[in-house]
C-alpha cells in the first residue's frame, strides 16, 4: 500500500494560478524573442496583456507584459527563468 501511495504522489501534479509581470525595455528590438518564448508556453498563458504609453507622435520604447498562467510551478519556473535569459526584460512573479 505504501509503495503505491509514494508512486501516486510522485505523478501527482498540483495545478495553479499565477500572475508573472514582465517588464520589457526596447520593446522593439526584444519582441521577437520574447514573443517565441511566450508562444512556447502558450498552453499555461491564460491571458496576456501588454501596458505601454503612447500618443499620436511617439510610442514607448519600454513596456509591461502581465501574464495570467495556470499550469504547475515547475513550468512557470522554466517560464520564468527562459524570460529572465532576455537582456533587457525582467520577470517578477505577483503573489498573494
Amino acid at each position: 500500500m505504501a509503495i503505491i501511495l509514494i508512486n501516486y504522489i510522485k505523478r501527482l501534479v498540483i495545478y495553479m494560478y499565477a500572475i508573472l509581470a514582465v517588464k520589457v525595455e526596447e520593446r522593439a528590438a526584444k519582441a521577437p524573442h520574447l514573443q517565441k518564448i511566450l508562444t512556447e508556453y502558450g498552453c499555461i498563458i491564460k491571458t496576456r496583456v501588454g501596458f505601454h504609453e503612447t500618443d499620436q507622435e511617439k510610442c514607448s520604447m519600454s513596456g509591461i507584459i502581465l501574464l495570467h498562467l495556470f499550469g504547475d510551478r515547475k513550468s512557470f519556473e522554466e517560464l520564468f527563468e527562459k524570460i529572465k535569459e532576455v537582456d533587457g526584460v525582467i520577470p517578477k512573479f505577483v503573489e498573494f
